[in-house]
Order: structure tokens, then C-alpha cells, then sequence
């Protein structure tokens, strides 16, 4: 999923294992039921067409208990738990080790781990550690200082205006290019900042609040400090509304603008374009993309008619709330107070080693150095050979739907089975890893070793100005539960985490792992045929591949199916966006009906067995539907409709189904069942 998620299992007997009929391996027993799927989960009082999420997974969604800290929680989750426990038993070990060579990856990744683990440090420093940005900040007298405060506010996690950052270029994968973007919002959409539902007026009257807390520990006090916070906030509000919405954002044909350079500088005057790449430490880029040019110039009037105190106190509590985490008791709690409960709905803060995991082991701080270490503890070096035969089934069924659909023309086939061999799939992990011998660690500097990693990852970034692409980087590492699909590179990358239960088991039946990490593969390999996907080529180029009459009809498809997840409103007043989810629905939708089309042919023309009195077809999409079985907190739900381009997992296991004649069939489903849509409303594409 472009940034989706998926799973798969831990060993060599993979590829007998999606290939048989049979219900398990003799070897061992399924981790989950006899064959695979939790029965214990269905509710069985649901007919499996009124609501099939709840038909598979209804008992679980009404038993379990969010934890305190957990904003949502389903299969996922429960994986990347998993993970979480694994990379700690490393860093346990690394802990108690005595023998860690000075600059060694093993000591960086010991003292980043206990520089966060000490509490009693952090809390005695308090905002000490941060005073050198705060006081940088509060010297800002002029427009040059402001934006070498923009442009330095990566490695200060304070926020800015405007972003350059270095991507691939979409119609040259070949080569780098620099973006630039428009952002600087402290909410989580600009939707936060205009809607007048009164959840968001809420959010916003709380908002301020925060704003004045954190800027008290800037030492902002006194009467003014409330007038203080409702400047940044409007100042805030006045970024947000020339932005674009998220489903026009979406769009790839309009988010391509090359510029050279002085184009850059004679079309949006105003702005020293110039002050900002020094700052960033950036070479001057020949040619630049802006993704959204319409947006630049209003910024800019903004830039220049805020006060400049209003940008000083902006900066300052960007700073404080962006560093929170690093800093004492105190202002971590303070920050969370709205950033955890407020706008995820959390009651709790996660445990300290779990956020500790989560910054020295992302991909931010040392992830590809603690990669190493769990791809050689947990990744089987023959994983990595069942898990291409898994997707050349999974190519093989995509090749065949293709051949059989009515609405695409031979020309355009033509072009999408060539995209379609040039598929290349990566597994596991890098084959090179990254090199971080020039970052300085410190057991007692956390926010310093934090700054580190920033400057390390923006000289990173800086240093591929004008230079060839890497197609051998990844952009995950190996312990990240998750996998996805670049278009640039035409590639779809698994990391080495995903390969485990309950996504794929060894010893579970075909069907189940056909319906689970079959379907999320397939909908990796949907993502380069999704209404943005297909805008590349076989090579990872931007450019219109289709007849006009092809992609007219495929159009039409992908309405009727926005049309539909426009309808779900899982809260009063709130709905998924069709627009906005489109890619993931596609994907979902084409994952699914290419991993029952390899199921089918991995039986060999023989009947599936019968087990627990399920057919195989019951089978597959029970598996799916587990996949996204689910439980949110109302505000983590809200934040998800309004940023995610991924539907709310309830939908992801229902949405795909009631299009398939497949799940019909296998479940009798009929008219006057909640669920069912009459043949010619189904929708399928791939």
C-alpha cells in the first residue's frame, strides 16, 4: 500500500504452503484455529451480507479493550507488537553488553536508547537543552534571520512556511529533484483550521490553550500571552487557506511544475529563495519542482505582513512542542495533553521503551543499524526466495485479469502487461546499509544526539542535488511493519517484519493465506494501476500510456467506486472521502480479486476441502476480512477521514467484497441483504 500496510510469513515453506490444497503443513499447527483464521472472532447473529466485518471479526471488536495508550488496535497492531518485542530483546542485549567499540553502530544505538530511557536527566536539564534555538529565535529582528530560521527549522523541529526537500524526479526517475512545498500548520489539516463542526471549534479553543502552555516554557507569560497564542493560531489559519485540499493533492498531473531556478525567483518575488537553500545547507538547485504554484505568492504576502513577533512566538512554540518528547517530565506531559488526548483521543502516554524504539530505530534516527541486527536474528535468508514466488503467482493472476477485462483496449493491455513484467520486487532488506560513522552520539545528550540525526539526514538529502538516483535505497527499514510501492522505480518493497503471522503462516491453509497476505500483496502491485499509479510507465515515467478511450472508461470505474466509500460515515456527520482514499480502494479492490484469482489457480482445477465447515472461498475472505479487523477511538477515526488516504479498516474489509460475484456466491448473499449491490453497480477494474 503506497503507504499501506501488509504481512507475510517466516519461512522457506512458503511457496508449498500458498500452493497446496491442503489445510496446514504436517510439520506444525496453525497459530490461529485450526487452519488459520480466529473463528472465535464472528460474530455469527451478523449475516455475512449486512455486515461482513462484523460477520468475521464482531466478538473481537466488542471484547477488546483499547490499552490506555492506543488510539486504534487491530492486526497491524498486533504485529508490529511483535516487532516492537523482538527489536527490544536486541536492544536489551546491547544494553548489557560490555564490549561496545567507541563509534560502533552497536554503542550509537546503546547510548541514543539510554539517553531517552534517562528520565532523571531530562528532567533535572528541563528546557535548558533547547534555550540555545529558543534564544536564536528571540534575536530574530529582521526578514534575513527569519528565513534562516525557516530554513534551519529541520534541525531545530521548529516548523516554517515553506519546505525544499529532494525527491525523484517523476517524468526522469533517473535523477534527483528538489521540491518545494507549502506547509508550517501545528494542526493535522488545514480542514482543522476552516471547518466550523463544532468538534473542530473544540480542537481549536484547545488548540490556543496549548499554543499559551507551550510557549510558557519559552518563558512567554504575562497578560498577553493568551493574545499571544490566538496570533499563531491565526497566523495559522492564514496559511491554511490558500492550500490545497488533500484530494487535489492527490493528483500527480497537477502536482508536477518544473521551474528552473530564476523562474523560481522572477515568478514569486518576495522571498529570498536563495537565504533559505543556505540556510538548509542546499546547493542551488539548475531546475526545481513546486508542487502547488498557486499557493507560493499568497504565502509569501503572509510571510511579509505577519509582525515579526507573531513569527518569533510561531517559531518558539513549533520548538517547544516539536522537541517535547526530548525534554523534561513536564513539558513531554504538557504536550501530550493535547497532541495524544485531544487530537488521537489517548489517555496515556506509550511506554518509554516502545517510544524509545520508535525514534533510535525509525527511519529518522539509526533504523537501517538496528535493521541489520534484526535481519540477522529474525530474517530467514530463504524467506526472500518464497517471498518472490509468492508475487510471481500474484503477477501471474494480475496478467490474467488483465487479459479478461472488456473496458481496456489491446493498445493500452499492451502497455500495462509490459509494466506489469517490469514489476521488481524487494524483500526483506537493503542490500547495502546505510553508513552512519559520522554521527556523534552522547548517553547523556538526547536532544543533542536527536539534532545529529537530523543534520545527518538533511546533508544526506543535500548531497543528491543534481546527482543519478539510488535505486538500491529503501525507504523503510527492515523492522517496519508496513511495505509499499514506489511508481518512480516501478518497484514494491517488503520489509523483512511483514514476514511473519498472523499475516502468513507456514502451517496455515492456502486459502487463508491467499485471502491475507496474498490480497495485501496484490494490492502493493494494484498500486502502480490505481487512478495516480497509472499515470506511470513500465520505467517509472510520468506519462499517459492509455488510449483516451481506455482511460475515459477507467475513469468512469473509479467514480462509481468513490461514489460508494463516499457513503460510509463512520461518525455522526463525518464520512470517508472517495477522493481522497481512491488509490488505497483501488488497490484494495484489485488485491483482492488477483489473490482469488491465484488461489484458484493454486488448486489445480481440484475442489478446495472443507474445513470446519468452510469452503476454501469462505476461507479466503474470512482471511481477508480479519486482515482489517479493527477498534478506534473517535478522534483517531476523525483524524483518519480527514488525512489518511487509507479508508478505516471496517470499510477496507467490507468495500472490496460487495463488488466480487465471488463473496456472492461463497456466502449467499442476496438481494435485501445490507451489503448487496445489484450486478451492474459492482465495480471492477483490475
Amino acid at each position: 500500500m503506497k503507504r499501506s500496510l501488509l504481512g507475510l510469513g517466516i519461512a522457506g515453506a512458503l511457496a508449498v504452503a500458498v500452493s497446496s490444497a491442503t489445510a496446514a503443513t504436517p510439520n506444525g499447527k496453525a497459530q490461529l484455529g485450526s487452519f488459520g483464521v480466529d473463528l472465535t472472532a464472528r460474530d455469527l447473529s451478523v449475516k455475512p451480507g449486512d455486515d461482513f466485518n462484523r460477520y468475521a471479526s464482531g466478538q473481537w471488536i466488542d471484547t477488546y479493550v483499547l490499552k490506555d495508550y492506543e488510539t486504534n488496535y487491530g492486526s497491524f497492531n498486533q504485529l508490529r507488537d511483535r516487532s516492537e518485542e523482538q527489536t527490544r530483546a536486541l536492544m536489551d542485549e546491547l544494553l548489557a553488553s560490555k564490549d561496545l567499540a567507541a563509534g560502533s553502530n552497536g554503542r550509537k544505538l546503546h547510548d541514543y536508547y539510554a539517553s531517552f530511557m534517562d528520565r532523571a536527566g531530562r528532567d533535572a536539564a528541563g528546557i535548558k537543552p533547547l534555550q540555545p534555538v529558543l534564544d536564536r529565535i528571540a534575536k530574530i529582528d529582521s526578514k534575513d534571520k527569519l528565513i534562516a530560521a525557516f530554513g534551519n527549522a529541520g534541525i531545530d523541529g521548529s516548523s516554517a512556511p515553506f519546505g525544499l526537500g529532494v525527491g525523484i524526479d517523476r517524468k526522469d526517475p533517473n535523477q534527483y529533484q528538489v521540491g518545494l512545498g507549502v506547509g508550517g500548520l501545528g494542526l493535522p489539516d488545514r480542514d482543522y483550521y476552516l471547518n466550523q463542526d463544532a468538534r473542530f471549534v473544540k480542537i481549536r479553543e484547545a488548540y490556543v490553550a496549548h499554543i499559551q502552555r507551550m510557549l510558557g516554557f519559552a518563558g512567554v507569560t504575562g497578560a498577553d500571552a493568551k493574545a499571544r497564542a490566538e496570533a499563531v493560531l491565526a497566523l495559522e489559519t492564514a496559511l491554511a487557506k490558500p492550500q490545497w485540499e488533500r484530494v487535489k493533492l492527490r493528483d500527480r498531473d497537477k502536482t508536477y511544475n518544473q521551474f528552473t531556478f530564476a523562474e523560481l525567483q522572477q515568478k514569486f518575488p518576495g522571498y529570498d529563495w536563495v537565504a533559505q537553500l543556505r540556510a538548509q545547507g542546499m546547493p542551488q538547485p539548475d531546475k526545481l519542482n513546486i508542487t502547488t504554484p498557486d499557493v507560493i505568492q499568497p504565502v509569501i504576502e503572509i510571510v511579509n505582513a505577519t509582525p515579526l513577533a507573531t513569527w518569533r512566538d510561531y517559531l518558539a512554540f513549533h520548538a517547544v512542542d516539536g522537541n517535547a518528547d526530548l525534554l523534561s517530565s513536564e513539558i513531554d506531559a504538557a504536550s501530550f495533553e493535547f497532541n495524544g488526548k485531544v487530537l488521537a483521543g489517548q489517555k496515556a502516554q506509550r511506554d518509554d521503551w516502545k517510544r524509545a524504539l520508535a525514534l533510535v530505530g525509525g527511519r529518522g534516527g539509526l533504523g537501517e543499524a538496528l535493521g541489520e541486527l534484526y535481519v540477522a536474528r529474525y530474517f530467514k535468508p530463504e524467506a526472500k526466495a518464497a517471498m518472490d514466488q509468492l508475487v510471481e503467482n500474484l503477477r501471474t493472476a494480475l496478467r490474467s485479469n488483465i487479459e479478461q477485462i472488456g473496458w481496456m483496449g489491446e493498445a493500452t493491455k499492451a502497455e500495462a502487461y509490459r509494466k506489469l513484467a517490469s514489476f521488481r520486487p524487494k524483500i526483506g532488506y537493503p542490500s547495502k546499509w546505510k553508513d552512519y560513522s559520522s554521527v556523534a552520539i552522547k548517553a547523556d545528550d538526547l536532544l543533542g544526539n536527536a539534532v545529529a540525526m537530523r543534520e545527518f539526514n538533511r546533508a544526506d538529502q543535500n548531497r543528491r542535488v543534481g546527482q543519478k538516483t539510488d535505486r538500491e535505497e529503501w525507504g523503510m527499514t527492515p523492522q517496519t511493519v508496513n511495505a509499499y510501492y514506489n511508481s518512480a522505480f516501478n518497484e514494491i518493497v517488503f520489509p523483512a517484519a511483514i514476514l511473519q503471522p498472523p499475516f502468513f503462516d507456514v502451517h496455515a491453509d492456502a486459502a487463508v493465506n491467499y485471502g491475507g497476505i496474498g490480497a495485501v500483496i496484490g494490492h502493493e502491485m494494484g498500486h502502480g494501476f490505481d487512478d495516480q499509479g497509472s499515470k506511470s510507465d513500465a520505467d517509472g515515467i510520468q506519462r499517459n500510456w492509455w488510449t483516451d478511450e481506455d482511460r475515459s472508461r477507467f475513469e468512469q470505474l473509479t467514480k462509481a467506486l468513490g461514489a460508494q466509500y463516499d457513503g460510509y460515515c463512520p461518525l455522526e456527520g463525518q464520512c470517508v472521502n472517495g477522493g481522497l482514499t481512491m488509490g488505497e480502494n483501488i488497490g484494495d479492490l484489485g488485491g483482492v480479486s488477483m489473490a482469488y484469482k491465484a488461489y484458484q489457480l493454486s488448486l489445480g482445477g481440484k475442489p478446495a476441502p472443507v474445513i470446519d465447515g468452510l469452503t476454501g472461498d469462505q476461507r479466503f475472505y474470512l482471511a481477508w476480512a480479519q486482515v482489517w479487523k479493527s477498534k478506534y477511538r473517535d478522534e483517531a477515526l476523525l483524524r483518519q477521514l480527514k488525512t489518511d488516504p487509507h479508508s478505516p479498516g471496517m470499510y477496507r474489509a467490507n468495500g472490496p467484497l460487495r463488488n466480487l460475484d465471488g463473496w456472492y456466491k461463497a456466502f449467499e448473499v442476496e438481494q435485501g441483504d445490507a451489503m448487496y449491490l445489484a450486478p451492474d453497480k459492482r465495480v471492477q477494474i483490475w
